[in-house]
Parts: structure tokens; C-alpha cells; sequence
């Protein structure tokens, strides 16, 4: 199969800088990356045009307006221009374990989505991270929080591994992967959905809703992620409103989509 990692950023290329370096060290690679960006300035465009040289395989940079918080629109744009068969899908925020993809690729099946979590970084370590470009880390350093989340268990990831058909408020659309062809089948993501932290559920949902079971993984697919203040999350009752009529009528295909029903 053919695999996309799918990076979304907005106006942190010192944290870009980092995922990508991340990304180059991967034991296995993907056969592409696509950045989704919503609206960063020309120094996110310079840095990709910089890094790109570094690959031995294609780097997208798909770019739009910036206009506020539009995620939902820039991963439509991203989804619409990838070809792979599956799609490995983080944040620009995200440093990667060096088995990252591979953990993904191997632990895919059909008819699965999966989702793994993130190990913080704190405050004043993040600092140091950003300003020394570390993308290295071990489960005893003290810079890191919920320690015991970085420890690598490879050989017991079919022990720790859970598969549901129900939603999980453990999802985070920074450390998941899918089919292409699913994400298609329920029209993308939701482009009614504005501000962070809606629009991961509600896709996670509509997968579901559509026989698509859920895979939660641990100890495997590690990443870790810098800190940053968190932004306003924007419209949380049109938010909520969605996300409970999403799961309740068991939708599967979001008007507002790739394909606009």
C-alpha cells in the first residue's frame, strides 16, 4: 500500500522545522508528505522549500488564505490532492519517535481507523527544545510529562492495542491514520465546523457511523508535543450541537465536505 503522512500546520515554522527533521529520521519512510496549511506567512512557505531538498520523496505544500481557524477546509484541500491508500495524519506541533510510521503502517487493517496519544513536553523544556532542535527523546527525562506514556513496547502492542465501535474522548487528530477511501465514503471533514477540537471527533464519529471501527494504540506511534498556549476554540455551541446530532442520527456523510451535497 501507499502511505501519505499528513502534517497540518499554521505559523510555527520553528516547530515545523522540528517534525520534519522527525519525519527524515523515520525508520520507515511514507511515500509522501503533504503539508495542510491554513494561511501561514512566507516563512513557513521558506522553510518547506529549504527541508524539501533533504527528501527522497515528494513534499506538498497545500496553502490557503489565511482567514481564521479553517482547518476542516485546508485538510479537504490536502485530502483532494492525495493519492495514497492510507493516510498517517499529525500536527505541526508533533516530534516523532523514529518508528512512528512504521508502528502505523504495520498496526493498519481494513475497515480501521487508528488513533494513538502524545507525550507533552513542558514549558521551559519546550524552550530548550525549540532552541537546541532536539528530536530525540527518552522516557526518563524530566522535561517530559506522563513520563511512563514514552516508554516504547513494541513487542506487547497486540496486548495494549483496543478496538471499538464506539467514539473515545482519548482521540486526537494529531496522532491518527485512515484509509483514503473511508475518508472519502464519509465526504471528508465537516467544513461547518469552525474552531479546534471538533472537527477530529466528528470525522472519528462519521467513520464509525459508517462500520469503520476504532483502534486505539499505546505504547507505539510515540510522539511528543511541544508546548504552546492553547487557542479559543471558537463556536462551542454550534460545536457541540453538530457533534451530538452526528452521533445520535448516526451520520455518515457531512454536507459540507470534499463534495459539497
Amino acid at each position: 500500500m501507499t502511505v501519505t503522512l499528513l502534517i497540518t500546520t499554521y505559523n510555527w515554522p520553528e516547530a515545523l522545522e522540528l517534525v520534519l527533521r522527525s519525519v527524515a529520521s523515520q525508520s520507515v519512510l511514507p511515500n509522501e508528505i503533504a503539508i495542510a496549511d491554513d494561511g501561514s506567512t512566507k516563512d513557513t512557505d521558506q522553510l518547506i522549500l529549504k527541508l524539501k531538498k533533504e527528501f527522497s520523496i515528494p513534499v506538498k505544500h497545500i496553502w490557503h488564505e489565511d482567514v481564521g481557524f479553517t482547518k476542516t477546509v485546508i485538510l479537504n484541500k490536502a485530502l483532494q490532492e492525495i493519492q495514497s491508500d492510507y493516510i498517517i495524519q499529525i500536527d505541526g506541533d508533533v516530534i516523532l519517535h523514529k518508528h512512528f510510521i512504521k508502528d502505523h503502517i504495520r498496526q493498519s487493517e481494513p475497515n480501521t481507523y487508528l488513533f494513538g496519544s502524545r507525550i507533552s513536553l513542558k514549558e521551559e523544556y519546550s524552550k530548550k527544545v525549540l532552541q537546541n532542535k532536539k528530536i530525540k527523546f527518552h522516557w526518563t527525562n524530566t522535561g517530559l510529562l506522563r513520563r511512563s506514556r514514552a516508554i516504547y513496547l513494541p513487542l506487547f502492542s497486540k496486548f495494549l492495542t483496543k478496538k471499538s465501535n464506539q467514539s473515545s474522548g482519548k482521540l486526537r487528530g494529531c496522532n491518527m491514520s485512515y484509509w483514503r477511501k473511508d475518508a472519502v465514503a464519509i465526504n471528508g471533514y465537516n467544513e461547518d465546523l469552525i474552531g479546534w477540537g471538533y472537527e477530529d471527533f466528528n470525522f472519528a464519529q462519521r467513520l464509525l457511523n459508517s462500520g469503520i471501527s476504532s483502534k486505539r494504540i499505546k505504547h507505539i506511534a510515540l510522539q511528543f508535543h511541544i508546548y504552546h498556549k492553547e487557542a479559543p476554540r471558537g463556536n462551542t455551541e454550534l460545536g457541540d450541537k453538530i457533534n451530538i446530532e452526528t452521533a445520535k442520527n448516526k451520520i455518515t456523510k457531512c454536507k459540507n465536505g470534499l463534495v459539497k451535497l
